[in-house]
């Protein structure tokens, strides 16, 4: 068990934990600077491995924070990471939840609320761009990406079918020897 790590871990999950509105999603950004470019405990390619594991299991998009504390110091390691990034921010609730649902249709409230929209967005497109600065995407993939992200936009189809069709032209090109 590497506890040195396991520690600087854990002392990132609680703070990332109680500023994590928006869900889970919204620290991958930090996570990825601090557990690839600060503390050094994943390569680039190892944090995008494990984002990918985590958003392809079920459960939250927090699981690769076990998987990282899995890494570092197997079964025990996911169980302190995860109850590191669980834990302050269930205190947290539990502790305001009951007061904030009294009062988040207040004005203030509500200011609130609108002024932490556009912050919990900002976040989540900031991880999608750190997971894409870690798996190194070419021009072609951030190109196919995008055209994606747009067409679901700009249509009712639903993510399956979109999925569906840039895995099966993904894989015709990479029969081909083209990528």
């Amino acid at each position: 068990m590497d506890d040195d790590k396991l520690l600087g871990l854990v002392l990132l999950c609680i703070p990332l934990s109680l500023v994590s509105f928006g869900g889970g999603q919204t620290i991958v950004a930090s996570l990825q600077h601090q557990t690839v470019d600060v503390q050094h405990l994943l390569t680039s390619r190892q944090f995008t491995d494990l984002y990918a594991i985590s958003r392809a299991s079920p459960g939250p998009s927090t699981l690769i924070v076990a998987l990282i504390g899995w890494g570092i110091s197997g079964f025990w390691g996911a169980v302190i990471a995860t109850l590191a990034i669980f834990i302050p921010s269930s205190a947290l609730i539990c502790i305001f939840g009951r007061w904030w649902q009294q009062h988040r249709l207040s004005p203030w409230g509500r200011a609130v609320e609108r002024g932490l929209t556009p912050i919990a967005v900002g976040l989540i497109v900031a991880g999608g761009l750190a997971v894409s600065q870690s798996a190194g995407l070419s021009l072609f993939e951030i190109a196919t990406t995008l055209a994606a992200a747009a067409f679901l936009t700009l249509t009712r189809v639903g993510p399956y079918p979109v999925l569906g069709t840039v895995g099966a032209l993904y894989f015709c090109l990479s029969a081909a020897g083209k990528i």
